[in-house]
């Protein structure tokens, strides 16, 4: 097991690294033309990177913790290990960086660094523009408190009226808005006791799926209006109202006329009117009973 370092200790790898790196530097253009500045440049490589992986060991932890402050902040979809991947980088660059005689902490040094290196990673991978992003929120929050001052949801008009800009300006955010509320279908809905987790994709309703409901009612529909007819009078019934055919269409079908097909479908029509007519009375009794 890997002993920690102390902070005396870390103080002098902190020494030994910056006197290593200032030598690094030196021998690094040396090393194109000399071998044996060659030979020593790579002597001082390893050290160097040993020393900082050494260094990087000790104040990992810093790491974890502001990427874990941000992650609080972010929807789910987002992971923790991809924040503190980038904020690495940002340890990495505030080594290289520190200065020892200006006698400030390195925590408080490198804080800003890593948090710097997680946020730009996350606006590289947004790729809605900072001001859409920025004019979405001041626009939602304008229209919140137009809903609390009026007490109702607030005109285009007067949510222009409050942000001080014209019809057009207002129209071009909402369009530009559109692109912020886009979300992923694997982000959580909600959380559930069970081990699987309700996702948006879950709950997403599919516009082009059968309504099994109003299947059924179609079906009880069609047997209502078509009991009691003949298979002619039936097939017209379907075929005008549900399979949305013409008369002549119908006729061709049936090999009927156009003007028979009309003078039937008038006859069926009637016939229905007086069913439903009796029908409704029968319903009225029988609530009122």
């Amino acid at each position: 097991m890997q002993r920690i370092p102390s902070p005396r200790d870390i103080k002098d790898v902190w020494t030994d690294y910056k006197a290593i790196r200032v030598r690094y530097d030196a021998l690094e253009a040396a090393a194109a033309d000399d071998p044996a500045a060659r030979v020593e440049f790579a002597k001082a490589k390893v050290e160097c990177e040993k020393l900082r992986n050494t260094l990087m060991e000790n104040f990992l932890h810093l790491v974890r913790y502001n990427a874990e402050r941000i992650h609080q902040k972010l929807p789910d979809e987002v992971e923790l290990d991809d924040l503190m991947s980038s904020g690495i980088f940002g340890l990495m660059d505030a080594i290289e960086a520190y200065d020892l005689e200006r006698g400030v902490k390195f925590e408080t040094y490198c804080a800003p660094r890593i948090r710097g290196a997680i946020l730009d990673e996350l606006r590289s991978m947004d790729w809605v523009p900072r001001l859409v992003r920025s004019r979405a929120q001041k626009m939602g929050s304008t229209t919140k408190q137009l809903q609390v001052e009026l007490g109702r949801e607030p005109t285009s008009q007067e949510i222009a009226n409050k942000l001080a800009i014209s019809m057009e300006e207002l129209k071009k955010i909402e369009k530009d808005s559109k692109a912020v509320g886009v979300v992923s279908l694997s982000r959580k809905y909600f959380e559930t006791d069970s081990n699987k987790d309700v996702r948006e994709i879950d709950i997403l309703e599919d516009k082009r799926g059968v309504d099994p409901i109003r299947e059924i009612q179609r079906k009880d529909l069609k047997e209502l209006m078509t009991k009691g007819l003949s298979r002619a009078e039936r097939l017209i019934i379907i075929l005008y109202y549900f399979e949305e055919m013409t008369m002549k269409e119908i006729g061709a079908t049936l090999d009927l006329s156009e003007s028979r097909v009309s003078q039937m479908h008038s006859s069926i029509i009637a016939r229905l009117r007086a069913q439903m007519a009796d029908r409704k009375k029968e319903l009225a009794q029988t609530a009122a009973v």
